[in-house]
């Protein structure tokens, strides 16, 4: 799994992802929008680097 960096964060998405105030099938799907992203940055970040990012 993708570690979720600081840098990553989306206040609105990180808000609702572990806010306790949002229902619990919102909170699940903000967290799977936070790893997709994180998932996509990772991915992205892979091509940029010399050694294949690992």
């Amino acid at each position: 799994m993708t570690h979720i960096q600081p840098s990553v964060r989306v206040p609105a998405l990180w808000s609702a992802a572990y806010g306790p105030r949002h229902r619990r099938s919102v909170r699940l799907a903000a967290r799977c929008l936070l790893r997709v992203r994180a998932f996509a940055r990772e991915l992205t970040l892979t091509d940029h680097v010399g050694s294949g990012g690992y």
